[in-house]
């Protein structure tokens, strides 16, 4: 009897590690930016680069290098941008502001969501799975100014993670994409 019980309770502790394991982004849907949905699970197959974005940052400015990376690379990632008012409130703007400010300044055609938190007590779904490893199954993150990278593989694993000064057309990131 004590072995049948050891066995449902490796089994169980198994089932519940391969469920956690088996966590990806593509359980995810978000409110975008134009209020209608972005659904993680259409983006299957290829690979995904997360970034909490800005428009009054000093690295406001990769807008640009986010724009290019996205076009260049377009069959095989897609950019998802998420605006957050987390740092400096650098992010003032409603959802109209910010998405006319990202295509009057630097022609932006990659999704972005609908402005949210991405740290503190109201950090949106998608961040509270990227930052923790006990969720992602890879690591911890901590979010410490605007224009972080979470990049995730074409089966919506999570494979790296770059810092705000990590440009977004530099080899650290287009090395996966090649």
């Amino acid at each position: 009897m004590k072995w049948l019980f050891a066995s449902i309770v490796v089994l169980t502790l198994s089932a519940f590690t391969m469920t956690m394991n088996n966590s990806t982004i593509h359980q995810f849907k978000v409110k975008s930016i134009d209020g209608k949905t972005i659904d993680f699970s259409q983006f299957k197959g290829k690979k995904i680069l997360v970034v909490n974005v800005a428009s009054k940052c000093g690295y406001t400015r990769q807008y640009d290098g986010l724009q290019k990376l996205y076009q260049q690379y377009q069959q095989k990632l897609v950019i998802v941008g998420f605006p957050a008012n987390n740092f400096g409130s650098q992010e003032p703007g409603s959802n109209d502001d910010i998405q006319d400010f990202c295509k009057k300044n630097f022609g932006v055609t990659f999704p972005l969501a609908a402005k949210s938190d991405v740290i503190g007590d109201n950090t949106n779904e998608v961040y509270q799975w990227l930052c923790n490893k006990s969720k992602n199954g890879v690591l911890d993150a901590t979010i410490r100014w605007n224009f972080n990278k979470f990049l995730l593989d074409e089966n919506g694993k999570l494979i790296a993670y770059f810092p705000s000064q990590t440009e977004p057309t530099s080899e650290e990131i287009t090395k996966h994409l090649k």
